[in-house]
């Protein structure tokens, strides 16, 4: 990680932003670069809330989207496309390569990243994202310089004026905030000033946002259904604008800031007069919502696209004519204008970008046609196709709790290790419902982490409420000595000592293995290492991210010390201390066959570990009710020999010795149904016995 960026994302971390101004103190900023800890204050605040891990299994380079492109914009003196994807990846491609115009990814956001904006002539880059963050970024080099952590929930748009260089924010909080670039980028441990302004007045959550290259004019779109107006000089909202029935999705203002057109989920386009303060023109050429726009330099042409995959051209200057340019494959969700009007990129929700080229002369001819001409498209294919790579959509965590089947967007069917966290299996295009029935095992293990697709990959995370259930033996999870069935190992106790094994802390306690449990020492957690490469998330419940690193890098003096700071307890007890926790335990009666004549004068209430093995509790009734039985008929018999001397005596009992073949003389039974000696208890209760209260089995003695 780049150190410069590195400290500016601690500082805006570790104190976020306040609305009005606030001023790092030489003393903070010394602290926090010499001995990079929190401040005391924000450390205790962060540290009441509860704390999530996650981490994204995925290849080491990630040179395609795996989802939806929220958001693009073009360096026209490079000829360099930023694609900002929901997979949480901005991508950098170079436009005039056929082959290979992959350049290269900016990884710092957790969630998706739903808008960009190239500011300062191309140098530098603002992102957007649904983990609360905007963040700049050095467009050139590809490293992010800063965090604002000042929204409170999605981040779900920006706004640029260029001549001032001045960018605007806003999200699901209902904020809006502005920002001066040249600030943002200058910051440095002596420059560490930082001014923001908030546009306060919003009901409801913010889709979308514009404001004109003079910042005289913002507007935003809302699911108030309305659009605000506010002069950005002097924060003062100016105006309030009605007409859509649904979400306001895009926005686009004239340069000299006196009109404006949107669009929105109602599926109409609307064409404003903002000194008038009303509705000039409705443009009804789509049958969904309308989620892009785009217009000419000239402010005459409006190019816009969204559910309906069409992506239309409509004259401003008389609203009824409209021209089918051309279809994607999937609705639309940004439309960016290149090359002087002659061409137009298009993302879409799939993952790949295309470019579309637009002849001025067809342009021409189709304008003369009134009305909407949405029959044929003019354009029928596109010039040039950056393809994506196919995103996970659907998934099910088989019983074992280890293994995770997927589909694909192209359904292609894999296989993945939760804790190596690495694909273990290509299956191909198959049935996914089939090869699920395939995957089958009697074993039941309780679920011990959650998964999410938003990025289009395996998103696993470990929350301290259930982290620990899962208790396995070492033979059902395939790891060390899988013939000692005695050896019970803890998935999310191995998995977070391996996520977190290049932590110093973490080797700061060596475990000393044990005889016959397949202790590798190669591994820190003795079984199992995941990639390097493997991002690590720390997140608040709320879905806030507050630190991402690559596993690798814990070792890192930087990162050492923020996870000093960031790592919730429950995860140190077992990284660091190594103190797993105990066995789940189950209650359970233990009672006679019906069929088996035996009396029983306790009917004692069992409890013992959810993993143990019904050849163990066949070994407890041999041991502890079938030879106490007979035991205490003899004692019977030898109280009887007393008084009838001509009785024959038995001897006294001797402790019980396990016959090699005892399996074969004791069956236990749940259900009326036999049950396997390899099953434990757990897998019992959930596959058989299938109601509250406690389990109850039989026992009975093979004649």
């Amino acid at each position: 990680m780049n150190t410069k960026a590195f400290l500016r994302d601690v500082v805006f971390t570790a104190v976020g932003l306040c609305e009005e101004k606030l001023e790092f103190s030489a003393a903070f900023i010394k602290n926090v670069l010499v001995k990079m800890n929190y401040s005391q204050k924000a450390v205790s605040g962060s540290m009441k809330k509860k704390i999530q891990i996650s981490y994204v299994i995925r290849d080491e380079v990630e040179p395609r989207h795996r989802s939806g492109v929220n958001s693009m914009q073009f360096d026209s003196s490079l000829q360099r496309l930023y694609t900002a994807g929901r997979d949480s990846v901005i991508r950098i491609w170079n436009s005039r390569l056929d082959r290979d115009p992959y350049i290269g990814s900016m990884e710092h956001h957790t969630d998706w990243v739903n808008d960009v904006l190239l500011c300062c002539n191309g140098r530098h880059l603002i992102s957007a994202s649904s983990d609360t963050t905007v963040k700049v970024w050095n467009a050139h080099k590809g490293f992010c310089m800063s965090t604002l952590r000042t929204h409170k929930d999605y981040v779900k748009a920006l706004a640029y004026a260029k001549d001032k260089e001045q960018v605007a924010s806003a999200g699901l909080d209902r904020s809006i905030f502005l920002w001066d670039v040249n600030t943002l980028t200058a910051l440095t441990a002596s420059n560490n000033t930082i001014t923001t302004s908030s546009l306060n007045g919003s009901k409801d959550s913010i889709y979308s946002l514009a404001m004109n290259p003079s910042g005289t004019v913002i507007v935003s779109g809302s699911a108030e259904k309305v659009l605000r107006v506010w002069d950005p000089r002097t924060c003062q909202k100016s105006m309030k604008l009605r007409g859509h029935t649904d979400v306001v999705k895009a926005i686009v203002i004239s340069r000299d800031g006196t009109h404006c057109v949107s669009a929105g989920s109602d599926a109409s386009i609307r064409l404003w007069h903002l000194g008038m303060q009303r509705s000039i023109g409705t443009i009804w050429c789509h049958t969904e919502g309308v989620w892009s726009l785009q217009t000419d330099d000239s402010f005459s042409t409006v190019y816009s696209a969204g559910r309906d995959k069409c992506v239309f051209m409509s004259n401003l200057k008389c609203t009824e004519n409209s021209v089918l340019l051309f279809e994607e494959q999937a609705p639309v969700l940004k439309l960016l204008l290149v090359d002087h009007g002659t061409s137009i990129w298009s993302s879409t929700t799939d993952s790949s970008v295309r470019l579309w080229k637009i002849s001025a002369e067809s342009l021409d001819n189709d304008y003369d046609v009134d009305g909407c001409n949405a029959d044929m498209p003019l354009v029928r294919k596109p010039e040039y196709v950056i393809k994506g790579a196919p995103s996970i959509r659907q998934y099910s965590i088989l019983n074992d709790k280890r293994f995770i089947l997927t589909r694909d967007s192209e359904d292609n069917i894999a296989l993945w290790d939760v804790l190596r966290a690495r694909k273990a299996k290509d299956f191909g295009c198959q049935n996914f419902e089939q090869k699920l029935k395939e995957q089958f095992k009697m074993l039941f293990v309780p679920n011990w982490f959650s998964v999410d697709l938003k990025t289009g990959m395996l998103q696993i995370t470990l929350d301290e409420a259930d982290c620990f259930s899962a208790w396995v033996s070492a033979k059902d999870a395939k790891l060390g000595n899988i013939n000692n069935v005695d050896v019970k190992l803890n998935f999310g106790g191995l998995l977070l000592q391996a996520l977190l094994e290049h932590w110093p802390r973490a080797q700061s306690v060596q475990d000393q293995p044990e005889e016959g449990t397949g202790f590798d020492k190669r591994f820190s957690n003795g079984y199992f290492a995941v990639p390097g490469h493997t991002p690590l998330i720390f997140c608040e419940t709320s879905g806030r991210a507050l630190f991402r690193l690559a596993c690798r890098d814990a070792g890192g003096e930087n990162e050492s010390a923020l996870l000093n700071d960031v790592l919730p307890q429950w995860a140190i007890d077992i990284v660091v201390n190594k103190a797993m926790p105990k066995y789940n335990k189950i209650p359970f009666y233990l009672f006679p066959h019906p069929s088996f004549n035996l009396k029983v004068y306790k009917r004692d209430r069992l409890s013992a570990s959810d993993m143990l093995q019904v050849r163990k509790v066949i070994e407890h009734v041999y041991e502890k009710i079938l030879s106490t039985a007979v035991s205490t008929e003899n004692s019977m018999n030898a109280a009887n020999s007393e008084k009838n001397p001509g009785a024959q005596s038995q001897p006294s009992s001797t402790p019980a010795v396990l016959p090699s073949n005892l399996e074969e003389k004791i069956e236990l039974y749940c259900q009326d149904q036999r049950l396997d000696p390899n099953m434990d208890l757990r897998t019992i209760k959930y596959f058989i016995w299938k109601q509250g209260g406690d389990l109850v089995l039989y026992y009975k003695a093979v004649k």
